[in-house]
């Protein structure tokens, strides 16, 4: 049996769902454009390597366990949404800051500090467990092989860290840069609404 046709498919599926923007895609721009390509980047590993617990345990049947679990699911949730608030009320306050300063802040700033926010930017969100369930069930054929599991997971973790580093490369362009440090303020008050919003909404959902 061919299984390529369905990894081909997963692969278009989870690349499109990747794209969509959302607080992953929000950091990895924040920090791409007001500190550099490196912290970026490093927010970029820290995403995926989220992604890779969600991953890896929607494929041992780790949404079966939070089920049985539901004051875990909360916690990892309310915990998500005040991490999201909390990021959100520090870029609004950071707002009025020149870029130079926020610049030489993010040379003093530890890399594991860095990797530290995208990692808790996507954690936050357990409902990725019933996604990737989904994902899995409708798009790979039941009782795969654990090597069609294990290339799943690697494909979709390539293609997540490929998407999160271009963001990164990109907006820490000169050009949009430059861009960015002309409407600074208005950027950041945009950028941490929307985190805030984003916590909220999760702190609320069920």
């Amino acid at each position: 049996m061919s299984y390529l046709p369905s990894l081909i498919a997963l692969a278009g599926v989870w690349t499109l769902a990747i794209m969509s923007p959302g607080p992953d895609f929000a950091a990895t721009v924040q920090y791409a454009t007001t500190r550099s390509r490196r912290d970026g980047m490093l927010v970029a590993l820290g995403i995926t390597s989220a992604l890779s617990i969600w991953i890896v345990g929607s494929l041992v049947g780790l949404e079966v366990l939070l089920a049985r679990m539901s004051w875990l699911v909360e916690i990892i949730r309310v915990v998500g949404a005040c991490y999201l608030v909390y990021l959100g009320i520090k870029t609004i306050l950071s707002a009025h800051r020149p870029i130079s300063q926020a610049s030489s802040q993010s040379a003093q700033t530890h890399s594991f500090a860095v990797w530290r926010v995208g990692f808790l930017t996507n954690i936050g969100n357990p409902k990725a467990v019933a996604f990737f369930s989904s994902l899995f069930v409708v798009l790979l054929p039941s009782h795969s092989p654990i090597w069609v599991q294990v290339a799943s997971a690697i494909l979709m973790l390539t293609i997540a860290v490929s998407w999160f580093c271009i963001v990164a490369c990109v907006f820490s362009l000169g050009a949009i840069s430059k861009a960015y440090r002309k409407a600074k303020r208005w950027l950041d008050y945009l950028t941490g609404g929307i985190f805030v919003a984003l916590g909220i909404r999760l702190a609320i959902e069920k």
